[in-house]
Order: structure tokens, then C-alpha cells, then sequence
């Protein structure tokens, strides 16, 4: 196997700092925020994004994790209803993932959300994305655009990002 690094620790600090600024301008500010991260790639990144648009917007944002098990379509569905998910009514939310691919797991987590809720919008945020999509679903706030091939896999943590491709 081999790893390709495309971004190194300071590159995500960096490419944070400009996404935190780019919901800021997008949406006038940081009131009336929530930021939900996918479980489990994108929890830590909205975590961070949420406290980056915080101290940079002025005014506290909420930050969820939810995880989308029960509405993947490739399994069945068992689903709890997260006890905050009515907090999401009439409220903005940045929905979080680390790698943006074939846009299922997008798909899932909204259709978590509106399970319980009815926000005023629900927006995208993603570290990466890679191409390859599935369904029609397009992030409103972007990383780092990578295309890859359908064969190799995307690693993102707050380290870096790395491209594992196969064998030589």
C-alpha cells in the first residue's frame, strides 16, 4: 500500500480557520448556529469548526454528533431519535463530514435530522471531497477538492490527509 500525504497538520489548522470564515460570511455571523458532525469522521471536525466560528463570529454555536446507522440504506434500520434533535427546528445547521465521496452518508444524516426536526437550512461542510458521487449532493463549504480513484481511500484527521492507494 502506499500513503500519499496531501495535507499536513498546519494545512487542516489552516484550511479550518478559512472554512470557519466562509460560514461566518455565508450566514452574517455565528447566532442561531448548530453544527452537527457525522459520526464519527466528521464529530471532531465539526467540534473544531463550531469553536473556530464561535471565537471568530461572536456568538456561541451548538455542536452535535449524530450517528447516521439507522438510515444508511445498506442496512436496516434501527433508529433513536437523539434527544436534542428538537433543538434543530428553525435553526441553521452546518452539517459536518470529514470526507465528502458518494454522498450517502450525506443523504442519511439529513434524512436523520428531518426525522425529528425542521430546520430553517441545512448546510454542508466537508474536509474533503473526492468525487465519486452517487446521488446528487454537492457541500457548500469545501477543504480541500481531491479528485482520487474509485480505488484508493481518503484518511482525514486534524494530523492531515492521506491518500492510501493500493498495491504498486
Amino acid at each position: 500500500m502506499r500513503r500519499s500525504e496531501v495535507l499536513d497538520r498546519s494545512d487542516v489548522e489552516r484550511v479550518l480557520k478559512r472554512l470557519a470564515h466562509e460560514v461566518i460570511e455565508r450566514n452574517q455571523g455565528s447566532a442561531n448556529l448548530d453544527f452537527i458532525g457525522i459520526a464519527t469522521g466528521g464529530s471532531w471536525l465539526a467540534g473544531d469548526l463550531a469553536e473556530l466560528v464561535s471565537r471568530f463570529g461572536g456568538d456561541p454555536v451548538s455542536c452535535f454528533d449524530l450517528s447516521i446507522e439507522g438510515f444508511r440504506d445498506d442496512k436496516p434500520r434501527a433508529f433513536r431519535q437523539p434527544s436534542w434533535i428538537n433543538e434543530l427546528n428553525g435553526a441553521r445547521v452546518v452539517l459536518v463530514d470529514d470526507v465528502l465521496h458518494t454522498g450517502r452518508t450525506v443523504r442519511a444524516a439529513i434524512e436523520a435530522i428531518v426525522s425529528g426536526a425542521r430546520p430553517k437550512l441545512v448546510q454542508l461542510a466537508v474536509l474533503v471531497d473526492r468525487g465519486h458521487r452517487e446521488l446528487p449532493i454537492r457541500a457548500d463549504f469545501v477543504g480541500k477538492s481531491l479528485p482520487t480513484r474509485s480505488d484508493e481511500f481518503v484518511e482525514a484527521s486534524r494530523d492531515g490527509v492521506i491518500i492510501v492507494s493500493g498495491g504498486e
